[in-house]
């Protein structure tokens, strides 16, 4: 295993915190970011392995976006660098939304307009992530197929564990229809991590999440509580932030722990910010046990995305040769957007548009970032205010 210096573990951190300063938009865009920077820019991997990297994301559980970043930093500086990258694009983020949940405790800003706005970026942001994801994951019949499926199931049948049913069996059906798709490979990329270390780390998510639910029965302590939330949050959700939204929702929401206007509004509010939309977590438990709980629940939900991603790079090679691998993936990503229509209508819409008002302004929002080609953070201002007019005109 090659010797890291201390320079380029600094240049890892500081690049990737730029990253986490700047991108806004999205899982989808934050893929974008990293090409320019790390690709174009900086030649830290070449074009199709990258493309290998963000295939093995796509198909893990957990937020891709992050997963890629902390694999192109194992590969420019080890395991140490594969945190560095994590830290430098996800803190802005973590410490931003935990601020803003003591906030809103504190100034009781849960009824402003401002923040029912925000609730409406989210509902313009979503359906602008659903038409941009599935004309590219969903082109053809079968995969349209697969979308209509797994949008009824998700909306009819919704417990706990239909998304990781629904996202297995689209992973199956892929497997089968597209097995003999062929996918053009690069060269060879070596992750300096072992074998060892990654079964090791693949054994540790699947302990943990057999094990932390055990813990939570027979213990009464609320941090493993909040631990297990979290963590199965981040070990059960494909497709990125967007989906997590509505399995955090049920998590949360009708145990009593969070209401709904808090839950929308933290949601919202995740929009105004750049880097993962996983560190809406870091809302949630602020809101639930401070700062204090802002930081477990940032752990807990990434904790399956290192264990991931560290359990798969040592056998990546291997995998991403085999076809059968790659017909599996396109059946997982149809899915997904299946699951995003139904997070879009439930609860994103029916708990944020309130009046044709509502609707009129979250058409307008959805404008600004489709038709407009506006930056995010401009339509996340407009949102803002344009909320705090709506609700004086009422």
């Amino acid at each position: 295993m090659k010797k890291v210096n201390f320079n380029t573990l600094l240049e890892i951190l500081f690049v990737s915190a730029r990253l986490g300063l700047t991108s806004f938009g999205g899982p989808v865009a934050h893929l974008g970011y990293f090409h320019e920077e790390y690709v174009r820019r900086r030649k830290w991997l070449d074009e199709k392995s990258y493309a290998d990297l963000v295939a093995l994301c796509q198909f893990l559980p957990g937020p891709a976006s992050s997963q890629v970043g902390i694999g192109i930093g194992v590969l420019r500086g080890g395991i140490a660098g594969g945190f560095l990258a994590f830290l430098g694009f996800t803190l802005p983020s973590v410490i931003a939304l935990i601020l803003f949940a003591l906030a809103l405790q504190s100034f009781n800003l849960a009824s402003a307009g401002w923040i029912h706005g925000l609730k409406l970026v989210a509902v313009a942001v979503v359906a602008h992530a659903i038409l941009g994801m599935a004309e590219k994951l969903a082109p053809d019949l079968k995969r349209k197929a697969i979308v209509l499926t797994a949008l009824t199931i998700v909306l009819l049948w919704q417990t706990a564990f239909t998304q990781v049913i629904v996202i297995f069996i689209a992973g199956l059906i892929g497997f089968f229809l597209y097995k003999e798709q062929k996918a053009e490979l690069s060269k060879s990329v070596l992750f300096p991590i072992s074998r060892t270390l990654g079964a090791i780390c693949l054994s540790l998510f699947f302990a943990l999440l057999i094990l932390l639910p055990i813990l939570r029965e027979v213990t009464s302590l609320k941090w493993i509580a909040l631990f297990d939330s979290f963590y199965r949050g981040g070990a059960l959700v494909f497709g990125g932030g967007h989906v997590v939204l509505p399995l955090l929702e049920r998590e949360f929401v009708p145990s009593g722990w969070l209401n709904a206007e808090q839950f929308l509004a933290g949601y919202g509010a995740a929009q105004a910010v750049p880097g993962p939309l996983f560190t809406f977590a870091a809302y949630i438990g602020a809101v639930l046990d401070g700062w204090q709980g802002g930081l477990l629940a940032t752990a807990a939900i990434f904790l399956p995305a290192f264990l991931l991603i560290f359990g798969t790079l040592p056998f990546w090679e291997t995998l991403r040769r085999n076809p059968k691998i790659q017909g599996a993936l396109m059946g997982v990503n149809a899915a997904v957007i299946g699951i995003l229509i139904a997070a879009f209508y439930m609860p994103i819409s029916t708990s944020s548009i309130e009046s044709a008002k509502d609707f009129a302004f979250a058409a307008v929002l959805f404008s600004m970032l489709a038709y407009w080609k506006l930056p995010p953070w401009v339509v996340v201002l407009t949102g803002a205010a344009g909320g705090s007019i709506i609700s004086f005109l009422l």
